[in-house]
């Protein structure tokens, strides 16, 4: 997804347009989808409240007809209560301000991001 249709995205958040669920979708798959597309660290204070809010609110899938993933939404909704925390966040990002200090990795953050993408594989092999 390219850094237009993100602030597309955002700019449409922000104004009531799109739904909460909707641009976790989007800012997933910009932020998981091609680690090369620059957007990382401009989209890392909404993925902090995404995993902070709701962990696992999207579910990483098998791509069909290539290599990769497949992101989608999660079987629930976007809690409520986050959706101050996450117009907050989307509001930086347009600003500008949610950029992050490159190596500022919170280690038990990671871990419990690497711990969920093991989870998923090993549900998927038991299916």
């Amino acid at each position: 997804m390219d850094s237009s249709r993100i602030s597309d995205a955002l700019e449409s958040y922000v104004a009531g347009r799109l739904k909460a669920e909707r641009l976790v979708i989007a800012i997933s798959a910009a932020y998981y989808g091609d680690s090369n597309n620059g957007n990382r660290e401009s989209l890392q204070p909404l993925i902090d409240v995404i995993d902070r809010a709701s962990p696992g609110i999207v579910e990483l899938g098998t791509a069909t007809g290539g290599p990769g993933f497949d992101i989608r939404l999660a079987k629930r909704p976007f809690p409520k209560q986050h959706e101050a925390e996450l117009r907050e966040a989307a509001e930086a990002v347009l600003a500008g301000s949610g950029k992050r200090e490159t190596g500022n990795v919170q280690s038990a953050k990671a871990m419990g991001f690497w711990a969920w993408i093991r989870s998923l594989f090993r549900g998927s092999a038991s299916a």
